[in-house]
């Protein structure tokens, strides 16, 4: 299959939320056995909720710091930086349930290739406004009701998947299949149950 004709897959993540860490990596797993390039982008669960009615506890561990550090990387170095910079940062919080502090996001950038001294972008918010751009080019596609991730396939977006533990291998490309499939049918909107497990990383 040509670079033309394989697929895209339109990915908005911020680095804190454990459900679009587990997505991604499913993604990563799905370009492993699919035809299909992952293209990602920013959101911010700071900015999603700052109007919403949440818990104090869940309001004081959201920030803009390392979606902060990713726009300024991208900036500097490209989007394509985001792949990589993103596994970095997600395997230290998630997996490894790193804090996400100056000193996690320097190692990550320097494990990315990046400079570390892009980690003063943790508190510049002159990037913001850039994040909040890139927030709205994925969310106003799926409404005010959703979270993160959300994933544009081949200019269809989706909130979700939300799955746990991560789809390997060819149940990865499985349900990337499906994912095409619904994303095909014209007016298909939602697919939902009740959650009742904890996101596991493995």
């Amino acid at each position: 299959m040509t670079a033309e004709t394989r697929a895209t897959a339109d990915f908005w993540f911020d680095p804190l939320c454990p459900w679009a860490w587990i997505a991604s990596r499913w993604m990563k797993e799905v370009e492993q056995v699919r035809d299909v390039d992952t293209n990602f982008h920013l959101m911010s669960l700071a900015y999603l909720n700052a109007d919403k009615d949440i818990s104090e506890d869940y309001r004081k561990s959201l920030t803009y710091g390392p979606v902060r550090v990713c726009q300024a990387a991208a900036e500097a170095h490209g989007d394509e930086v985001l792949d990589r910079l993103y596994t970095e940062l997600g395997t230290r919080f998630h997996n490894d349930g790193r804090e996400r502090s100056r000193e996690t996001v320097e190692e990550a950038l320097v494990s990315a290739g990046l400079p570390d001294s892009l980690a003063d972008a943790m508190d510049d918010d002159s990037y913001d406004e850039a994040i909040k751009k890139s927030h709205h080019a994925g969310m106003d596609q799926v409404g005010v009701d959703v979270g993160t991730p959300v994933i544009s396939v081949e200019g269809v977006a989706f909130f979700g998947p939300v799955v746990t533990p991560i789809p390997r291998g060819e149940e990865a490309g499985r349900l990337w299949d499906g994912v095409r499939l619904v994303a095909g049918v014209e007016g298909f909107y939602e697919l939902k149950r009740s959650r009742t497990v904890d996101p596991t990383f493995e």
